[in-house]
C-alpha cells in the first residue's frame, strides 16, 4: 500500500491542528485534497483510540466542563427536508471537560445539546477519575441529573449561572451579550467557593475554534461530515494534550498530568498512528 513519507503526514497535520483549512493544507503540501481527508480520518481513529486507552484513573481534583456549537452539512435552517432531525446535519455540539489544573482535556463528546448527550458524556467522564473530584458547569439543565446519574453524591458540584444584560444589536451578533453578574448554585456536596469556576473551560472554547478551521464562523470551511468532525477533534486533542506546550505550566497537559515524560512531536503522532494501524492489522 502506497504511503506517504513521515515528514509530510506529520506537516499535513501540523498545519491540521493549526486552523489551516483542508484546501490550504493540500496546497501547502502539494498532496491531494482527498489525500489530506483520509490521513485525517486515520489519525482521527488513532487518536480518539490512543486518549482513550490513556485516559483512565486520572487523579484529577478539579474539573470545568461547557459545550461549543458548530454545524455540520448545512446550518439548521438550511437542512434539506428529507434530513431534517438526522444528527449530523444542522446544529452539532462539542461536549468538554477540562482539569482546571492540569488543563488536561480528558475526554469529549460529539452530539447534541440535550439530555441523553449529557448523560453519555458525564458517564464517560465518570468512567475515568480515580476519585471524587470537584465539577463545575454552566445552569444547562441536563447537566443535573446526568452528573447525578453518573457521580450518585460521590462529587462536589456547583452550577455557576451567569446573568446577562441586552441582546446583542444587530450588527454585533456575533458577539456575546454583556455578562453583568453571577451566581453560584450549589448542587451536590460542598465545592470549595473560590474554586467554583467554568473561565478554563471557556477558553478552551476559544482555542478549539482558533484551532480547528472548521469551526471558523462565516465560512465554507464548516464540517460536511459528522464523522469527519470527530476525526478532526480527536486528533486537535491530541495536539492539544501531547504537543502543544501550555503557557502557564511550561509542559503539555499530558506532562502535567503523569501522563507522559516528554512534549510529544507531530512526528511522535504519526508514529503511534502506525502502531495502532499495525495493532489492527495483526
Amino acid at each position: 500500500m502506497n504511503q506517504l513519507p513521515a515528514e509530510t503526514r506529520s506537516r499535513i497535520l501540523s498545519c491540521l491542528v493549526e486552523g489551516v483549512s483542508i484546501r490550504a493544507t493540500a496546497r501547502l503540501c502539494g498532496v491531494a485534497i482527498n489525500t489530506v481527508v483520509k490521513l485525517q480520518v486515520e489519525a482521527g481513529e488513532a487518536c480518539a483510540e490512543f486518549q482513550d486507552r490513556m485516559f483512565r484513573n486520572l487523579k484529577c481534583r478539579r474539573l470545568e466542563c461547557d459545550e461549543i456549537w458548530s454545524f455540520c452539512y448545512a446550518k439548521s435552517k438550511n437542512v434539506p427536508e428529507e434530513k431534517r432531525g438526522k444528527f449530523g446535519y444542522g446544529d452539532v455540539w462539542t461536549w468538554t471537560a477540562i482539569d482546571a489544573e492540569t488543563k488536561l482535556i480528558p475526554c469529549w463528546h460529539v452530539g447534541r445539546r440535550d439530555a441523553g448527550a449529557a448523560y453519555e458524556f458525564m458517564h464517560d467522564l465518570a468512567s475515568r477519575l480515580s476519585h471524587r473530584v470537584q465539577l463545575t458547569t454552566d445552569a444547562h439543565k441536563p447537566y443535573i441529573q446526568a452528573v447525578e446519574d453518573a457521580f450518585g453524591s460521590e462529587i462536589d458540584y456547583a452550577q455557576l449561572i451567569k446573568i446577562y444584560g441586552e441582546e446583542a444589536r444587530p450588527e454585533a451578533r456575533y458577539s456575546p451579550p454583556v455578562c453583568t453578574g453571577t451566581r453560584v448554585g450549589v448542587i451536590t456536596g460542598k465545592p470549595d467557593p473560590s474554586k467554583i469556576s467554568t473561565s478554563y473551560a471557556e477558553r478552551q472554547n476559544l482555542n478549539i475554534r482558533m484551532g480547528m478551521r472548521r469551526f471558523t464562523r462565516l465560512t465554507n470551511a464548516f464540517s460536511k461530515k459528522i464523522e469527519n468532525h470527530a476525526h478532526a477533534l480527536a486528533l486537535y486533542f491530541m495536539f492539544y494534550n501531547f504537543c502543544r506546550i501550555h503557557s502557564t505550566l511550561r509542559v503539555t497537559p499530558a506532562m502535567e498530568a503523569g501522563l507522559t515524560d516528554h512534549v510529544w512531536e507531530m512526528a511522535d503522532v504519526v508514529r503511534m498512528m502506525d502502531s495502532v494501524l499495525i495493532q489492527k492489522a495483526a
